[in-house]
């Protein structure tokens, strides 16, 4: 019975030497700033702060954007949506009520100078298979167009209804520019 009582005297000091060593440890914490919920307010008081911020905030004043309302041009069965786009805007193009004996080709037009055209784009139609359809346009700069800058994309543009005796269509499109669209030179 001693040696079962030396072994339960052992396994109790051993408990208590534990005890008394976990008690007297530092667990290891970091406190931690909660900062979900919290509103970071930038430190104005600088003069130079606030010049900039004053001048973005009259930046994105100056370059507020707000397309045109669409006033459609029609030649025939053909539609375009404006008379004027900024650069980055789509032009649309709707096409209804073709004759079944109307086939040819609508050719937008750029502007090379104040007499002279060259052709952007060419959309085909055929009234026999398709008599309505819609379309749209986005003239961006280009290397591989020749849209080099902003300077060959602006200017009074055509649209030519080829194989038909439906008049011409004009549209300008200006130096304007949508927010976002990349106006940088390509050649």
């Amino acid at each position: 019975m001693k040696k079962g009582l030396g072994i339960g005297i052992g396994v109790g000091i051993s408990v208590a030497i534990i005890a008394i060593f976990l008690s007297t440890m530092q667990p290891e914490t970091n406190e931690v700033e909660d900062v979900l919920d919290k509103e970071i307010i930038p430190d104005t008081e600088l003069p130079e702060i606030q010049d900039k911020l004053d001048e973005i905030e009259k930046i994105n004043l100056e370059k507020e954007y707000s397309p045109k309302e669409r006033e459609w041009q029609t030649s025939g069965p053909f539609q375009i949506d404006r008379s004027e786009y900024a650069i980055g805007e789509k032009i649309f193009l709707v096409i209804g009520g073709l004759k079944e004996t109307e086939k040819g080709q609508i050719a937008f037009m750029r502007p090379l100078n104040a007499t002279h055209y060259s052709v952007y784009l060419t959309v085909p139609f055929d009234g026999l298979n398709k008599p309505a359809f819609n379309y749209y346009i986005e003239p961006q700069i280009s290397k591989t167009r020749g849209l080099c800058s902003v300077d060959d994309i602006a200017g009074k543009w055509a649209v030519v209804f080829r194989g038909t005796d439906y008049d011409n269509l004009y549209f300008e499109i200006t130096k304007d520019v949508v927010p976002g669209v990349n106006v940088e030179p390509a050649c």
